[in-house]
């Protein structure tokens, strides 16, 4: 006879490997594909990351080249978490074209839900936006990813 108790953490875990699923964008049905997919969700985060080092790295190359005035043009980002969300906000002393797309597009690629945001793009640029509830699976999946960029 099977305890409730394990009934019901079976129905969890099967519950937590769904939005895994979801999350990856996994077409998987078993429980050791659903974490290779994640696995290689993962990997591919870690990918972008390094590009995103990689391209920072070579502007700052760049920018300490030609105008060491410029390097303060890379953009600030602070997260917290709040009650029932998170509040992301982006400074930068000048405004990048492009730069309201490319986070905005990472917000979309992490599956966050802005509920509010706030921009400004004048001569400096300053974006606050607030967003609500996120999976425990989310935040496992940026611990990880921040784990594997930091070693």
């Amino acid at each position: 006879m099977v305890s409730r108790e394990h009934k019901r953490s079976a129905a969890t875990l099967h519950e937590k490997l769904q939005l895994l699923r979801s999350i990856t964008n996994s077409h998987a049905l078993n429980k050791t594909s659903i974490i290779v997919d994640a696995s290689k969700y993962i990997e591919d985060l870690k990918e972008k990351v390094q590009r995103l080092n990689q391209d920072m790295e070579n502007n700052a190359q760049i920018t300490s080249s030609s105008d060491h005035d410029d390097f303060n043009a890379l953009p600030v980002v602070s997260v917290k978490t709040l009650d029932k969300g998170f509040m992301i906000n982006v400074l930068s002393e000048k405004s990048c074209p492009g730069l309201l797309v490319a986070v905005l597009e990472a917000f979309e690629d992490m599956g966050l839900n802005v509920l509010e945001a706030r921009v400004s793009c004048a001569d400096s640029f300053h974006l606050q936006a607030v967003g609500g509830e996120v999976s425990s699976t989310i935040y496992v999946l940026l611990l990880l990813l921040y784990y594997y960029c930091m070693h």
